[in-house]
């Protein structure tokens, strides 16, 4: 004897059935390997710019060394790491009219190089550097070539 299904439970079974049937296609699909290729920048840093604050003036035979100090200006984005500032007489400008020789050997530098050794921020005027010292250099020999004269001075930094 064969069993009469009732309308609804028809219903249900072929509900079932498509259901199942959709969880399949639901699950299904398809692997692949593959490769690509991409590419990232990094940006190049600017010098900074070292700028002498301390004024040095009337250096002469007999006055006590001066210090050198100052900061830094810093174009870049963000900070960059000074090591040390290095300091040295690039020429002497001697004043018009000046009688007698004036060079670089006329004056002393103590501790040229100064330790920094820490980021300077961006900015203008940011750090910090100090440690060296200028001063006439009494050579015992005339010297009058030297009155009035400017030591120009290059710093370089590391």
């Amino acid at each position: 004897m064969m069993r009469k299904f009732s309308r609804k439970f028809t219903v249900v079974v072929a509900g079932a059935v498509l259901l199942l049937a959709g969880t399949g296609v639901a699950y299904a699909f398809w692997t692949a390997g593959g490769t690509g290729t991409g590419s990232a920048g990094t940006g190049v840093s600017a010098d900074v710019v070292v700028q002498q604050t301390s004024t040095v003036t009337a250096m002469g035979p007999g006055v006590a060394p001066q210090t050198l100090s100052g900061n830094f200006d810093n174009a870049n984005t963000g900070p960059v790491y000074v090591t040390d500032v290095t300091v040295s007489i690039d020429g002497v400008t001697q004043a018009l009219g000046a009688v007698g020789a004036c060079t670089a050997a006329d004056y002393a530098l103590v501790n040229p190089t100064m330790p920094v050794n820490a980021e300077v921020p961006a900015g203008t005027g940011v750090g910090a550097w100090s440690g060296a010292t200028i001063a006439f250099a009494n050579s015992g020999v005339n010297q009058d070539g030297c009155q009035g004269a400017t030591v120009n001075l290059l710093y370089t930094v590391s």
